[in-house]
């Protein structure tokens, strides 16, 4: 049974908020008498992260916190007890973190729509999150460039200045995280930048009109915020130096010129009062003879150590180590370059459709583990878009929730996480949605909590003629899996108004059973000249076409209710192509049914596993790879 509850007051700073929370759980607040009567008494010498809940048999709860953030919180576990246990509830909790932060990715295709996102920090702010960062290479609009976020859905300033304001009243900060030197791309792809180019994506270093141009971009995107705090990216800059740099400066030791770049870009940020982060790959990269981020015998040169601009911080970002030992190397290698890291896991969104939450739960542990045991203050989760951003960001809840736990109670568990996630999603098994990333985790996959494979990316978009993946992926057992999915997510997206997020992983399987067995079906029944075999598959190759297209509906439907409908193109692209395919598959049997061609070669072609040395476990696999064997950019 739910408690509801009133408040007769509360402090000034939380009424905004509390009313967001209110309007938002309506079914847990009224004015009504007999409703429990909730008091908020702040305490500053609790400290910032400092939350203590404490009911009485008079139906009344009191939380003592320590700031807005810790207050939320509070009212997170507040909402997740029990009645009959809220009399008893005597519960302190206090963050080991500083920073509780997340980052999404609104640069892949996917710009989140404000009332999204606002909707996303009221969910947060209750499990504890008190900062949040929007990723945003180009989608910021720039004064006097048209073509920064040209056509990209960018964020207006006052759209940043809204959510911005809309987040402080939930005791979240909002800081801007742009890029400052690479992952440009976008940008860089228009004639009025070409002058700024060392290379294809990176910016041209030690050039007095790059400088200008960084500086409007760090006055633009920090103007709308309230934090003096900004992330300026500087990570994956292959090749720096090798393009238009080398022709104009000849070849430069690249550690020289990213600090010099660094300190240009520090400089400007001390003039308009911002303290800067930075990705740290660069670093250990350039230190790497393999280029490897992670490789532990990284050398760097004493002088380019000395070099590295002391007031800029460091953000280390590492998504896929299982072993708490290796995070604890690369925090103490991160202490040598001379500062205190900031630390960024992962919440696996990234070339999936809905998140790997088995394996983001597996990394997020023992990450988190470490910066525990090595006294890290400052961490936040990255949820990016990589492969155009065909995830429901809201996924990763369970996994932000998780990570919410461990930061506040030193450990990363099930079940006071699962209870806080239903009644923050408003009903919602938290185990529902772990079973969506069944849309990955086939039965082959033994170990789901060690495999990021997008395996339901791989098997949608593979052609349905020339299936790539075949010979890798297909087992007798597919077409139960997706089924049995299936019927699952019926039955949970039921329960409640947030459990309608997995109507789209619900889809994802519908249409996957309805095509996997397809293509093998079809070549053996071709093989064999059976008509009447091949007269009933084609019935079933146009079922699947329907789920497809009933899949195409329901994507976009989520997409346009949670992002701007700028990126929505490229997915589409992909759903008509695909969509297209099954038609040319359906004439083409058609035709030889009709006796007009006498063999159907593509469905009849022998296949072969490409993959045959990641067996048994599949892999990270993009939408590119699998739409033809062709190797055309």
């Amino acid at each position: 049974m739910k408690a509801c509850f009133r408040f007769n007051s509360a402090p000034v700073a939380l009424r905004k908020g509390l009313a967001e929370i209110r309007s938002a759980y309506a079914d847990r607040f009224g004015s009504a008498a007999g409703n429990w009567v909730l008091k908020f008494q702040e305490e500053p010498g609790l400290g910032e992260g400092a939350i203590r809940v404490v009911g009485a048999a008079d139906r009344t709860v009191t939380l003592h916190y320590g700031s807005l953030s810790a207050a939320f919180r509070g009212l997170g576990t507040v909402l997740a007890s029990p009645v009959e246990d809220l009399a008893g509830l005597n519960r302190t909790e206090q963050a080991g973190f500083s920073m509780r932060g997340l980052m999404f990715d609104c640069s892949r295709n996917a710009v989140i729509r404000p009332d999204a996102l606002k909707d996303i920090l009221r969910r947060v702010s209750l499990m504890g999150i008190n900062l949040v960062m929007l990723y945003t290479e180009d989608t910021y609009q720039v004064p006097g460039e048209p073509f920064f976020g040209y056509l990209r859905g960018a964020y207006t300033q006052a759209e940043l200045k809204d959510l911005d304001g809309y987040a402080a009243t939930l005791g979240i900060e909002m800081i801007p995280c742009i890029q400052a030197l690479a992952h440009l791309e976008q940008m860089l792809q228009w004639d009025p930048y070409f002058s700024y180019q060392d290379t294809t994506n990176i910016l041209l270093a030690e050039d007095p009109k790059v400088y200008e141009f960084i500086r409007k971009l760090i006055q633009t995107a920090s103007a709308p915020f309230r934090s003096k705090r900004i992330h300026l990216g500087m990570d994956e800059a292959h090749g720096l130096g090798t393009g238009k740099y080398r022709k104009l400066h000849g070849e430069k030791n690249p550690f020289d010129i990213i600090n010099t770049h660094l300190g240009r870009v520090r400089d400007i940020c001390r003039e308009l009062g911002l303290q800067p982060m930075i990705w740290s790959d660069m670093y250990f990269r350039l230190g790497s003879e393999t280029h490897d981020y992670y490789d532990l015998n990284w050398k760097i040169p004493e002088k380019a150590l000395n070099e590295i601009p002391r007031d800029v911080q460091l953000v280390y970002w590492d998504y896929y180590h299982a072993d708490a030992d290796f995070y604890r190397k690369m925090i103490a290698f991160h202490r040598k370059l001379g500062s205190e890291p900031i630390f960024a896991g992962g919440i696996w969104t990234w070339s999936h459709k809905w998140c790997a939450l088995p394996y983001s739960f597996t990394v997020l542990q023992a990450a988190m583990q470490a910066c525990q045991s090595e006294g890290v203050k400052e961490a936040f989760m990255t949820m990016w878009g990589d492969d155009g951003a065909e995830v429901d960001f809201l996924s990763a809840l369970p996994g932000i929730q998780l990570f919410c736990e461990q930061v506040f109670t030193g450990q990363a568990d099930f079940g006071p996480a699962a209870r806080r996630f239903e009644a923050i999603s408003q009903g919602s098994p938290f185990q529902d949605w772990v079973r969506a990333s069944d849309i990955d985790m086939v039965p082959q996959i033994r170990e789901p909590e060690k495999s990021y494979a997008n395996t339901s990316c791989a098997l949608l978009w593979q052609d349905p003629a020339l299936a790539l993946m075949d010979p890798h992926a297909w087992r007798p057992n597919l077409k139960k899996h997706y089924t049995d999915l299936a019927a699952d997510l019926e039955r949970a997206v039921r329960k409640g108004p947030l459990a309608g997020r997995l109507r789209y992983p619900l889809l994802v399987a519908r249409a996957i059973a309805a095509r996997v067995d397809l293509r093998r079906d079809l070549c053996a029944a071709l093989k064999r000249k059976d008509k009447v075999r091949i007269r009933r598959l084609v019935g079933e190759v146009r079922s699947a076409r329907r789920a497809i297209q009933a899949l195409w509906r329901g994507h976009r439907a989520m997409w346009m209710s949670t992002y701007k409908p700028f990126g929505w193109e490229t997915i589409e692209h992909r759903y008509g192509g695909l969509l297209a395919r099954f038609d040319t598959v359906i004439d083409r049997l058609n035709d030889y049914l009709a006796g007009r061609i006498d063999s159907v070669p593509e469905l009849t072609a022998d296949l072969h596993d490409p993959w045959v040395e990641i067996k048994p476990e599949f892999s990270c696999i993009s939408h590119g790879r699998m739409k033809t064997p062709s190797y055309i950019k």
